[in-house]
């Protein structure tokens, strides 16, 4: 699936910047969202009539995966609760016209509050270390001035579900972390088959223009050191 070029930033209400970040999904029958694809409308003549445009059903456009969309609502976070115990799963796509409905109606990484962390991960994986797909794993990250990763986030999305790497295959998903910087991660299977790796890393630069170094990090490296954590690949 094709990066669009000149998407525009979709207008959302003012709302809670702690409630769930798809929090105005809707379906409005003659409303075309950016990106869904609309099929032409005949005029009743011809075989079949009326009923045959009564009867029409758009045509769905499906994904090779399906994608679950998962927020960390930084109100109800506590020092004393276990990580992640605060992480829910949002909602599940599998189809073109699925991921444009709800990504047009979510607030964008720029409009969450400060402290969330929002993750699109392949259907089935939990974004968590302890996950079994994504424990052997680490991530690449890119960070971003405050307000600044809406578009890459886009991009980002687009290029996972459109399932444009050459080693697809190793993605788990991606996150954006909202701190005093903005953070993006791809997060992948197998940290120790570094020709993927470093070819995501690489691919994932390519597709959002993206010229400042990114480092991968492995998970049980990150576990263990913390912030001390150093990167093992770099792209």
């Amino acid at each position: 699936m094709a990066v669009e070029d000149n998407l525009k930033p979709i207008v959302t209400e003012e709302t809670n910047p702690t409630e769930n970040p798809i929090d105005r999904y809707h379906e409005e029958g003659d409303d075309t969202e950016e990106g869904e694809i609309v099929t032409g409308e005949g005029d009743g003549e011809g075989e079949g009539g009326d009923e045959s445009n009564k009867s029409a059903v758009p045509e769905s456009h499906p994904l090779e995966h399906a994608w679950t969309f998962w927020f960390d609502n930084p109100s109800v976070k506590s020092k004393q609760t276990p990580w992640g115990s605060s992480l829910r799963s949002v909602f599940t796509f599998s189809t073109v016209e699925e991921f444009w409905s709800l990504y047009n109606n979510m607030k964008h990484p720029s409009k969450l509050a400060l402290g969330a962390d929002f993750y699109c991960f392949k259907h089935n994986i939990e974004p968590k270390w302890e996950d079994p797909i994504c424990a052997n794993g680490g991530k690449w990250t890119m960070t971003f001035p405050k307000e600044k990763s809406d578009k890459c986030w886009l991009y980002t999305l687009l290029a996972l579900i459109g399932e444009q790497f050459d080693h697809g295959d190793e993605i788990c998903g991606a996150v954006v972390n909202i701190r005093k910087q903005e953070r993006i991660s791809i997060w992948t299977k197998n940290a120790s088959n570094e020709a993927a790796q470093v070819s995501i890393g690489k691919q994932w630069k390519e597709f959002i223009d993206y010229n400042n170094n990114i480092g991968f990090i492995i998970h049980e490296d990150a576990m263990k050191l913390d912030r001390n954590a150093r990167n093992v690949y770099n792209a």
